[in-house]
């Protein structure tokens, strides 16, 4: 049986073009006024929306404003960002990261993937995070669940991976856009195309997208019993003759 044709991916300028006028103004949605803020609402926001995170920010920098005081926090960061989930892991990270920043880097968080993927609890995501939105320098695409999936379903990457997505997406897209592209494809994935039911119809991107992975919608009336046929008297007295 011949090989199934691989669909063509969805052109990236078109994409991107209609991703612009539908979000003209995507941008980073957690709330922050430096790097250090960024870093630690990036952290935080693990598992956990962005609104949440947003929530408790504002009390945890006014009680630890500082990497220095972040790092020697007490029992009290663990009450400050309970409520964003897995508390004690991110404590322990907000904990690591901050005593690197003051002891490795003079209290200043770093400028480089290098150095910010060194720090714990840092990975790719969120050193480009930083990167991208508070020191304008993105190493790569943001690539979370909702990126990963649409670079999937648009035949942009067959990656699982996120490092690997974030490859294929780096070498497609132009570098002044790899910020936008980010925000763009989040919002679009969380209002959109969902994981579980991508309302495709009706979708901006509908007549282009390969939509790779995602089962045909179902017809009309697919799956429904046929009603049987109305049987007429002539029908219904030869029946009782047999």
């Amino acid at each position: 049986m011949p090989a199934r044709p691989k669909p063509k991916p969805a052109p990236a300028p078109e994409v991107l073009a209609r991703l612009r006028a539908a979000f003209p103004g995507a941008d980073c949605s957690l709330d922050h006024a430096d790097a250090f803020q960024l870093l630690v609402s990036t952290i935080l926001s693990a598992q956990c929306t962005d609104a949440r995170v947003n929530a408790v920010t504002p009390a945890l920098f006014r009680r630890l404003p500082t990497p220095a005081a972040m790092a020697a926090a007490g029992p009290e960061l663990e009450e400050l960002i309970r409520s964003t989930g897995f508390f004690n892991a991110k404590a322990r990270s907000l904990r690591g990261a901050c005593r690197a920043i003051v002891e490795e880097h003079g209290g200043t968080v770093p400028r480089t993937m290098e150095a910010l993927n060194a720090l714990p609890g840092v990975g790719r995501k969120t050193a480009n995070v930083v990167l991208g939105n508070a020191f304008g320098s993105p190493d790569g695409v943001v690539v979370d669940t909702h990126v990963g999936r649409l670079a999937r379903r648009l035949g942009w990457s067959g990656a699982t991976d996120p490092e690997k997505v974030e490859r294929d997406l780096n070498a497609l897209l132009p570098h002044a856009e790899w910020v936008f592209a980010g925000h763009a494809l989040i919002l679009h994935g969380r209002r959109t195309c969902t994981s579980r039911a991508p309302r495709c119809s009706g979708c901006l991107l509908e007549e282009i997208c390969p939509k790779v992975g995602v089962a045909p919608a179902a017809k009309p009336g697919a799956g429904r019993r046929a009603a049987p046929e109305a049987r007429t008297p002539d029908a219904a007295r030869a029946g009782r003759r047999r």
